[in-house]
C-alpha cells in the first residue's frame, strides 16, 4: 500500500520531471488534488508522548488503558484512542510473561524389557483421508517383541473427539 507522503513525492517528481501542472500530475497518478494540498494541523503531542513514556517506565506491567486512567487523573484531557496510538508508536507494549517450567525431578530411563508381555506401550495416532476426514488409532505394542497387540480406529467428530474406539 502506498502512503500519502509517497504519493505526494510521486506527484512532485512527475511535476518536475515532465514539467506539467499539479492538476495534471494528480490525474496521472490517480490522487485527488485536495489530498496533495492538505496541510495537517495535528500536533506531535510531544509532551503527552514523554509523559506516557515516563509512566510506562515506572509501571512496566501496565497497559495503555491503565496509563490512560493515570493521565486522566493528572488532569490531561486525552482520548483513549490517542493514548493507544501514541503507546503503539512508542513501542511501549507490555512484555508477555514467559511460562515457568516446572521441573518434575531427575529423569530415569526405563529398564529394557527382558521378556514378552513385561512392558507395553500405548499411543494415539491421527491421520487424514483424501476427502478431509480425520481418523485416529489407539495402538498397544509389546516393547520386547515389537508386536502390536491391538489397534482400535475411530473417526473424529467435529468437536475433535473420537466417535468410537
Amino acid at each position: 500500500m502506498v502512503t500519502t507522503p509517497q504519493r505526494r513525492s510521486a506527484v512532485e517528481f512527475v511535476r518536475e520531471d515532465c514539467s506539467i501542472s499539479q492538476r495534471r500530475a494528480c490525474r496521472l497518478i490517480g490522487i485527488s488534488e485536495s489530498t496533495i494540498r492538505y496541510i495537517s494541523t495535528r500536533d506531535g503531542c510531544e509532551e503527552l508522548r514523554s509523559r506516557l513514556r515516563i509512566l510506562a517506565e515506572e509501571r512496566t506491567r501496565w497497559g495503555y488503558r491503565r496509563l490512560h486512567v493515570l493521565l486522566r487523573r493528572e488532569g490531561v484531557k486525552v482520548n483513549h484512542k490517542r493514548v493507544y496510538r501514541l503507546y503503539r508508536e512508542e513501542g511501549l507494549a507490555v512484555r508477555r510473561r514467559r511460562r515457568k517450567r516446572v521441573w518434575s525431578g531427575v529423569r530415569v530411563p526405563l529398564p529394557e524389557a527382558s521378556k514378552p508381555t513385561e512392558r507395553w506401550s500405548m499411543d494415539f495416532v491421527a491421520d487424514g483421508l483424501g476427502n478431509g476426514r480425520v481418523f485416529r488409532t489407539f495402538n498397544v505394542v509389546d516393547d520386547f517383541t515389537r508386536e502390536c497387540h491391538g489397534s482400535w480406529t475411530g473417526s473424529a467428530t467435529r468437536a475433535g473427539r473420537p466417535r468410537c474406539w
